[in-house]
């Protein structure tokens, strides 16, 4: 399983980038290998991340090659003040099941 994780300083949104953002995370959701995703936002630094969680790396590459999201990256600096990707390989994922969580089907086959 791999990680993506996007983390982003928000700049000015438009219509086009609601739009653009809402077809990214429809395309994301319909690839097969898509587990799930979470967003946090960092109160101090007024950072967000999104983490996406995937079966494979094919899958993850499946969204960046996708040409919605190739779009999105030629025109961030539009919209953000900035940004980072960490790709990551997930080599475990537990917890005591008391909060739903993307990989907690994984987590409970372990």
């Amino acid at each position: 399983m791999y990680t993506s994780t996007f983390t982003f300083a928000k700049g000015d949104y438009d219509d086009e980038f609601f739009a653009l953002d809402d077809t990214i995370a429809q395309v994301a959701r319909a690839i097969p290998g898509y587990r799930g995703e979470e967003t946090w936002e960092n109160a101090a630094t007024g950072l967000v991340s999104n983490v996406y969680y995937w079966d494979s790396m094919e899958a993850l590459q499946q969204l960046m090659s996708h040409p919605s999201h190739r779009e999105a990256k030629q025109a961030q600096a539009r919209w953000l003040r900035g940004y980072q990707v960490v790709i990551a390989q997930v080599v475990r994922s537990y917890g005591d099941g008391g909060i739903a969580h993307p990989l907690a089907a994984a987590a409970a086959a372990h």
